[in-house]
């Protein structure tokens, strides 16, 4: 005969940062799910493996951690050019990591969003080839959109900079005065 469930004591950790929007902290990455990623284009054609990128970003160790973010890195901002649509629609995922204590590899991944919002490289490249912006495909506009959406977020820098933790700070420096020019 079976018995009718009691409370049992959560096995979910309870040390969450709740954000200082006041909004409970939900799972992290729980809205990659929302963005159409094979319909869009990272470095490598289709950017439906973004997504386990960045998961692997959000978990497991330090070295693992890394070396998604490599990956992820080589995908949609290599070389400091904003390589194709996925990074803009990668940036709030970014932010979110970047927020998330126990994500290892933090300030990386503001470094990240320092080279996006500084990327200025396709821009630079259509001033001397105008002919650059008559493309279906036009990767000004993927810079452009890029750049918006790590201003769309930069309200988290306040937050970022309080942070115990010097390379964290010191990256989010760099990257509030990346924002500033």
């Amino acid at each position: 005969m079976r018995t009718a469930p009691t409370e049992q004591p959560s096995t979910q950790r309870t040390d969450r940062v709740t954000p200082t929007t006041g909004v409970a902290a939900t799972t992290p990455l729980s809205a990659l799910g929302q963005v159409p990623w094979s319909d869009i284009r990272d470095s490598t054609g289709s950017a439906a493996g973004v997504p386990q990128l960045l998961r692997g970003v959000a978990g497991g160790d330090a070295e693992a951690a890394r070396a998604a973010l490599d990956d992820l890195r080589t995908r949609i901002c290599q070389y400091g050019f904003v390589v194709e649509q996925a990074t803009a629609a990668a940036v709030p995922f970014l932010w979110e990591l970047a927020q998330t204590p126990q994500v290892t590899c933090r300030p990386q991944i503001i470094q990240l969003l320092r080279n996006i919002a500084g990327a200025r490289q396709w821009e630079s490249v259509a001033a001397v080839y105008p002919k650059l912006l008559n493309h279906q495909e036009n990767p000004v506009v993927w810079e452009r959109r890029a750049r918006q959406a790590v201003r769309a977020r930069s309200g988290a820098l306040s937050t970022l900079l309080a942070e115990q933790d010097g390379e964290i700070t010191r990256a989010t420096t760099e990257l509030a005065d990346a924002l500033a020019e």
